[in-house]
């Protein structure tokens, strides 16, 4: 097993956090992992979407997958631990406004996902964000959100934005609210569209990522028992690792510019 720990952290309210960690957890566990979801926001959207996954859907929708909330970071701690050492991966939702459990979230993490949306204010608010990621040294990934492709403004954004970002980007598309609303994502909902290319192009960077992470042995290991693409076999192609090029605090300076 990998017992590997996915932070999904953005301080600025509305980013789609919940939506990023619901997507990650069934697309990863359609790989084959076994992932476990972590609400730590008091606003309890994750595992609403559980609960609802749960009530509504085939028992087969949630084979693998286990979502819990705790918001009380004492509680949260050993529950990080308990599910590193039964999963595979586990999707940590954060919560907004509250430095010091996002921080502490970070910190656990083998990897964190900072969705952004293409707007100046999201932007500014996202240097907060990288500045708590680096300063636990977290290995952290930007992820451009809710893209309307015609914008000039998100073209930009795709263009500029540091290197350290996905090559994925998720499209501003009504399936996403549509699945979520359902107990489930667009990989079932509309797994043949772009919405389920997308979700499942950003999978497979992450499983990459951390699979960077462990030894050689272990990564034959894994990519033999779960779907994991080669780095010849990926689209996009395969992102580096942030060690070395870590996004620095004027974030907004270097897209701005």
């Amino acid at each position: 097993m990998l017992h590997k720990v996915i932070t999904v952290a953005q301080q600025k309210g509305g980013a789609g956090k919940t939506t990023v960690a619901a997507h990650l957890i069934v697309a990863l566990a359609q790989k084959g992992f076994r992932v476990a979801g972590l609400d730590t926001d008091p606003q309890g959207s994750l595992s609403a979407w559980f609960q609802m996954r749960k009530q509504y859907w085939d028992v087969r929708c949630v084979q693998g997958v286990e979502v819990s909330a705790f918001s009380d970071w004492w509680r949260v701690r050993p529950e990080i631990d308990r599910l590193r050492d039964m999963y595979d991966i586990v999707v940590i939702d954060c919560p907004p406004h509250m430095e010091n459990d996002a921080e502490k979230a970070v910190k656990a993490a083998d990897l964190v996902v900072v969705p952004i949306q293409p707007s100046p204010t999201d932007l500014w608010a996202t240097a907060k964000t990288i500045d708590l990621a680096n300063a636990q040294d977290a290995n952290t990934f930007l992820l451009l959100n809710r893209i309307v492709t015609s914008s000039r403004l998100s073209q930009q954004f795709i263009r500029d934005l540091p290197r350290c970002r996905f090559k994925t980007v998720l499209v501003n598309r009504v399936a996403y609210a549509e699945s979520i609303g359902e107990g489930k994502t667009v990989t079932e909902t509309h797994a043949s569209t772009p919405a389920g290319d997308e979700v499942r192009s950003l999978a497979d960077e992450v499983t990459t990522i951390l699979m960077e992470q462990v030894g050689d042995q272990a990564r034959a290991e894994a990519s033999a028992k779960f779907s994991v693409k080669s780095a010849s076999e990926k689209k996009p192609v395969k992102v580096k690792s942030a060690s070395g090029e870590k996004i620095k605090a004027k974030v907004k300076e270097d897209v701005m510019a």
